[in-house]
């Protein structure tokens, strides 16, 4: 749906006027068109930064490298052309002065930010400091990113931190590609923890390696499931969409356009989940990647609530995923190497008026994430949430005019997302590249102000 604000923002003629009238100023975003690309940051000015006794700079230099950058380690004296990405390894920073070394960095270098870059800060995991001070320096990054995201987000840029484990640097090829990328376009404010609990792949960590794969999208007739057919469909992968029996049109329609295939399925029925093994089994060996986006609302306060409203969304929302989920795993259908999304939710996060039942399916699968990817992490399987915001679907298009224009601005980028952007942090997860990630909720949200 069209943002007219954004519009008149960015003409030359009306952009003067809703400045004047103090309005924000929607900067328009950079997204890929194309799926995974070997040489991302060929062309781009990229600045690497690094706090004394850090652990992480030669990774990250080479995971730049490795995309097609030439890698800078001071600003460039061309004072007109812009940072296209700042990365600055803070994996070294142990006590409250060494903090200074964020400001240095980034005093200088965030004024030559150019439009829709990306700034990305490592730093070493808290609960492997060698004492308190050194832990609470280390979070404290993540209060000074999510402060620089809300900064930089009129730009169009995001800032977006990534807690590194000793010895896992080697895994940071995926992470510092995605969150310095185009992809990372609607990702901001966000805390990754990257360390090495899930085995090693075998395969080539990168992106273009889901050629040959099997993913299962559920709820995959429309919006963020279709646009994550379609991603993950671009990416190389056999996509099996799943969708209840009444979208059986829009899920037939959807799978001919990304050349998957359709399997209509109520998820809540008794014999869903084994009948989901054998359709997986018997038409594809297994399953590579399982992504449970399928959910629904049924919103009224909980005075309001009928018994009824709230057993279909715990059954849909979250029984659901959990029966199938143990189907996959007993019966070996989910493959070694495989990955797990979910999708969660901003209301997860926060709590959101009305969604006493909604709130409490998207917060029990975070919780769930993060307590079943140690027991995956020997067979290399990696299990992760992806929590959107204000996403502009057909639900959102129904919104009251006013409810729609305030969910757009609340924040940092002052604009809705595009399913795209969730199928983006999506397809990144379920990448081999990903394997260093596991156990992790990341919003897709703008940086949104509600929940932050």
């Amino acid at each position: 749906m069209a943002d007219k604000l954004m519009t008149l923002a960015n003409n030359p003629v009306t952009g003067g006027l809703v400045r004047a009238l103090g309005l924000p100023t929607p900067p328009p975003l950079a997204r890929a068109k194309e799926g995974w690309v070997a040489q991302p940051f060929v062309d781009r000015v990229v600045l690497l930064g690094a706090a004394p006794g850090g652990f992480a700079t030669e990774a990250a230099r080479s995971a730049l490298s490795g995309g097609g950058a030439r890698v800078l380690d001071v600003l460039p004296e061309q004072e007109g052309r812009g940072v296209d990405v700042a990365l600055f390894d803070a994996t070294g920073l142990s006590t409250p002065a060494d903090l200074r070394s964020l400001y240095d960095f980034f005093h200088a270098t965030v004024p030559r930010l150019a439009r829709n870059s990306r700034v990305l800060v490592l730093v070493g995991l808290p609960e492997e400091a060698p004492g308190p001070a050194a832990a609470a320096v280390a979070r404290g990054a993540e209060g000074f990113v999510r402060s620089l995201g809300k900064e930089v987000g009129r730009r169009g840029a995001t800032a977006n931190l990534a807690y590194v484990a000793r010895g896992a640097e080697d895994r940071l090829a995926g992470p510092v590609r995605f969150f310095c990328g185009v992809q990372a376009t609607y990702v901001s404010g966000q805390a990754a923890r990257v360390t090495s609990s899930v085995r090693p792949v075998v395969s080539a960590p990168m992106m273009a390696a889901l050629k040959g794969k099997v993913a299962l999208v559920t709820g995959a007739a429309r919006g963020i499931g279709a646009a994550t057919a379609e991603r993950l469909a671009q990416e190389g992968a056999r996509v099996v969409l799943l969708d209840v029996p009444a979208l059986q049109d829009a899920l037939d329609a959807t799978a001919a356009r990304v050349g998957g295939e359709a399997l209509a399925l109520d998820i809540t029925a008794p014999d869903a989940p084994a009948r989901l093994v054998a359709e997986l089994q018997g038409r594809h060996g297994g399953v590579d990647v399982v992504v449970h986006n399928a959910g629904i609302t049924r919103d009224r306060t909980i005075a309001k609530m009928t018994p009824e409203a709230w057993d279909q969304v715990l059954s849909v929302n979250l029984a659901a995923i959990i029966a199938a989920d143990e189907a996959l795993l007993a019966s070996g259908a989910l493959r070694d190497e495989g990955r797990l999304v979910y999708l969660s939710s901003i209301s997860g996060v926060s709590g959101n008026f009305g969604q006493t039942n909604y709130a409490a399916t998207k917060a029990a699968l975070i919780g769930y994430v993060a307590a079943l990817a140690p027991t995956l992490a020997p067979r290399g399987i990696c299990a992760n949430a992806v929590a959107p915001g204000f996403i502009e679907t057909a639900m959102v298009a129904k919104m009251p005019l006013m409810t729609r224009e305030v969910g757009r601005r609340l924040n940092s980028l002052s604009q809705g997302g595009q399913p795209r952007d969730v199928a983006e942090l999506i397809a990144f997860f379920a990448s081999p590249g990903a394997y260093g990630v596991t156990g992790n909720t990341l919003r897709v949200c703008g940086q949104g102000l509600v929940g932050a």
